[in-house]
């Protein structure tokens, strides 16, 4: 049985969307519960969103409907999810629904372009990701170690549908929306035109942080250095650097330690983690806490003395716009990013973090210099706040996207 919310105000909105979404409902990713969930419907946008079933309730999150699939074994889920998503867009009517949107998902996404153009609706591909290539590279990786029959097949379905997205998606959507400026260049250079593509890079929720979260440290680390990262420690990520820095910040700082606010995908993921660290000579210094709610884990972050946002160098990541640091950032927390293109470009232009090069090396020697001066990094993490409110609160940011949904009707 698929589960369904409805609500509304009855009062009648220039934009409504048909968004299918690849991740479980009720949904913690930002750029989908709070852009879409919370700042678009002031503009006039509403969405009605389909995605994957959760044993979590069900929750509206301020769309204008909310469905989700079954739950069950993974290929029950993944069919029902499909079923949903089909059903979903055959019966979307253009006097009800002005754009099918599908978020990160190749076939589905030929599926729902096919449908709208059949309606005469508007269709709207949203690239979050590099997925295809992503899936691909991992795939290669996992066969070069031996890999079997799973990952041929793996790979089999990122070649097919990397086809299928540069032939068929990107080029007859009506609009494209990226995740950010890197990843709008490097399509463009691929073909798809500059004019139907639009960059929305990840944003913070100011309106949420409005009430500053206290302080707090775990048990018996008061009193020391502290460096915090938050986030996923999929081994993407190579989240060994930075304990590889946190071994050469103990050379000036021997009682510095690192916490991990997050977990990996797999639990051995972590557990190779936390064994690098002990190989390096730092596991009573490393603490990996595990997925925590919001509330809790802002509290732990703006405990540290200073922030890490590590994110390696790479085709597929260096289109990301990574969250974490303008998180940081917003709390006014002295923050490290390394030069991801994204967060090259915020450093710069705040002046409130410390940008640093793709090294172990590089992280400490930054993070020494704000352990080194508390009052100073302080101040300079004070312009953090305004300008993230001013350019990367998704108050922000809704009001661009709504600008450009309304223009692409106005076409119509």
């Amino acid at each position: 049985m698929n589960d369904v919310i409805e609500t509304g105000t009855g009062v009648a909105t220039p934009v409504r969307i048909l968004q299918l979404v690849p991740e479980a409902l009720p949904t913690f990713r930002a750029d989908v519960a709070v852009l879409f969930g919370k700042y678009l419907p002031r503009h006039g946008v509403r969405c009605d969103v389909v995605g994957k079933g959760s044993k979590a309730p069900l929750q509206e999150q301020g769309f204008a409907s909310v469905r989700r699939g079954a739950l069950g074994q993974r290929w029950r889920k993944e069919l029902s999810f499909a079923w949903l998503c089909l059903r979903a867009m055959a019966g979307a009517r253009r006097a009800e629904c002005d754009v099918i949107q599908a978020r990160d998902m190749v076939s589905l996404g030929v599926a729902g372009l096919l449908v709208a153009r059949l309606k005469g609706i508007k269709f709207v591909y949203w690239m979050s990701f590099l997925m295809c290539e992503a899936r691909i590279d991992r795939a290669r990786a996992r066969l070069r170690d031996g890999g079997g029959l799973r990952d041929r097949l793996v790979l089999a379905k990122g070649l097919v549908e990397y086809w299928l997205l540069h032939k068929v998606l990107l080029r007859h959507a009506d609009h494209v929306f990226v995740q950010s400026d890197a990843m709008l260049d490097l399509l463009a250079s691929q073909g798809v035109p500059r004019d139907k593509m639009s960059a929305v890079p990840m944003g913070v929720d100011m309106e949420a942080l409005a009430t500053k979260p206290q302080p707090r440290r775990l048990p018996g680390w008061e009193n020391v250095p502290l460096l915090a990262y938050l986030g996923t420690l999929d081994p993407m990520r190579d989240i060994k650097m930075v304990v590889d820095a946190l071994v050469l910040i103990r050379a000036t700082y021997p009682q510095a330690r690192l916490l991990l606010i997050g977990d990996a995908p797999r639990k051995v993921d972590v557990e190779r983690l936390l064994e690098h660290a002990r190989h390096a000579g730092v596991a009573d210094a490393v603490h990996v806490t595990g997925w925590l709610p919001a509330p809790e884990a802002w509290q732990l972050l703006a405990g540290a003395d200073v922030a890490v946002s590590y994110f390696p160098r790479g085709l597929v990541l260096d289109t990301n716009s990574p969250t974490k640091v303008l998180e940081y950032m917003a709390l006014g927390i002295p923050s490290l990013g390394n030069d991801n293109p994204d967060q090259q470009v915020v450093m710069t232009e705040s002046q409130a973090g410390w940008l640093t090069p793709s090294t172990p090396a590089g992280l400490a020697e930054a993070a020494c210099r704000v352990l080194a001066d508390p009052q100073g990094a302080a101040l300079r993490a004070a312009a953090g706040p305004p300008y993230i409110e001013a350019k990367r609160s998704y108050r922000v940011l809704a009001e661009g996207v709504a600008r450009r949904y309304h223009t692409l009707l106005a076409r119509r």
